[in-house]
């Protein structure tokens, strides 16, 4: 969870600057709204770069290891997100500002797309009787590495001038990830080996592929499909949330940046402690059940969020977003342990992280993008837009859960065979 949450840290403190920082600093010479677009462009190409990571090191992480694996990740990650404090603006180097940020921030992807299938199997193959809860405590790191990316963010802006903020202030928060990086090395060394991994090593017949990607798209494709369909509601959500309200209370409310910021940073610190909750009530009573109340829910709140927002009050603007988050926690909490027994050891890493970061590129990559495009299209509409975009996203969700099938009983020895069924059903039902 430490070494989580200092990775997810430096990839939504970039999401958060994004917002309210790069536009200003990087994209001066286009109107505030096309600027900010810009800015989520480049936000975007980090995702593009996620699916690469999470072929990369899956090959690595299913062929040597779990723990070396997350090492390497997390080094890179925090090399890239330290870098990125030392980039001149675009009034001292012109466009090659832009791209060598946009660079640092695909590298940042890269490293990310490794990081998540890591992280949550070094908990997930103890193969523990609570292993929805156990699992889900990585995933709890997200929404508390975007607490304290907002809350430096907020911190900084607010005891610093705007111009001293945007000259060199925000790039204190970026240059904290050199400390963040020495702490999640120290934290991860400590780490053993899974029990799941060290067992198919041992045994000839369970040992990996030699290219565990190419095996993973031959035999287990329609898990797959299954992960990358039930991440549609919750990805796209979360960043509609934690990222594009930003530029809707402060570019169409007219509010204070930190206003927005305020109730993001209240609704992930919320959400921080209901993931492990969502991941123990998931042992409880399965993960579809769980996942699927996120994804309603989520649809059905979508609409109320941004009428909240409008009320222009702080008290209703953290609840909408808290409530939101917590729809969003319910799918995330059984997450990890869900996409984890879908698969079998010797291509876990490749298929949980293929199946991830794939739809974190079709949901989280074009969804501010999205948002913000409509935003400069429509105006007042824009709710409305965005309220179909997440309605039509928590049907797919609920299309993909009613086509898997219940993991929890599975065993992390032989995972990937019980959703076998609810997968050629799925087969079935697309041809």
């Amino acid at each position: 969870m430490v070494g989580t949450t200092l990775e997810w840290y430096d990839f939504f403190l970039y999401g958060t600057a994004a917002a309210v920082v790069f536009p200003k600093v990087f994209f001066v010479k286009s109107d505030p709204l096309t600027a900010t677009l810009l800015s989520f462009l480049t936000y975007a190409l980090g995702f593009a770069a996620r699916p690469i990571g999470g072929i990369v090191f899956g090959h690595v992480g299913d062929r040597i290891g779990r723990k070396k694996t997350l090492l390497i990740s997390l080094v890179i990650m925090g090399i890239a997100t330290t870098g990125m404090a030392f980039v001149p603006s675009y009034k001292s180097i012109h466009v090659w500002a832009p791209i060598l940020l946009t660079t640092l921030r695909m590298i940042q992807g890269f490293a990310l797309g490794g990081e998540w299938g890591g992280a949550v199997l070094i908990v997930a193959e103890r193969d523990k009787s609570r292993r929805g809860f156990w699992a889900s405590w990585p995933q709890a790191g997200a929404p508390l590495g975007l607490v304290l990316g907002t809350g430096v963010i907020i911190l900084l802006s607010d005891h610093m001038s705007e111009t001293s903020f945007l000259d060199w202030g925000w790039r204190i928060a970026f240059g904290l990830s050199a400390i963040l990086l020495l702490v999640g090395v120290w934290v991860r060394r400590t780490l053993n080996e899974t029990e799941a991994f060290r067992a198919a090593q041992q045994k000839k017949e369970s040992a990996p592929p030699k290219l565990p990607v190419l095996e993973v798209f031959r035999t287990s494709w329609r898990e797959v499909l299954v992960a990358f369909g039930t991440r549609m509601a919750e990805n796209i959500s979360f960043y509609i949330i934690a990222t594009f309200s930003i530029t809707w209370i402060t570019q169409h409310l007219h509010l204070k940046k930190s206003f927005g910021l305020d109730a993001v940073m209240i609704g992930a610190a919320i959400e921080t402690v209901l993931i492990p909750l969502a991941g123990a009530l998931s042992d409880r009573i399965g993960r579809r059940p769980v996942y699927l109340a996120g994804a309603i829910g989520i649809g059905v709140w979508t609409p109320i969020f941004f009428a909240l927002l409008d009320q222009k009050s702080y008290p209703l603007a953290v609840l909408a977003v808290t409530v939101a988050l917590a729809f969003h926690g319910l799918m995330y909490g059984p997450q990890a342990a869900f996409f984890a027994e879908l698969f079998p050891t010797g291509v876990r890493y490749s298929g949980a992280s293929i199946g991830y970061q794939v739809a974190s590129v079709a949901a989280g990559a074009p969804a501010p993008l999205i948002a913000v495009a409509i935003l400069e299209h429509n105006g007042g509409k824009t709710a409305g837009w965005l309220s179909l975009y997440l309605g039509l996203a928590a049907v797919v969700t609920v299309i993909a859960l009613y086509f898997a099938r219940e993991t929890r009983s599975v065993s992390m020895a032989d995972a990937g065979t019980g959703s076998a069924e609810a997968a050629e059903e799925l087969h079935d039902v697309v041809h």
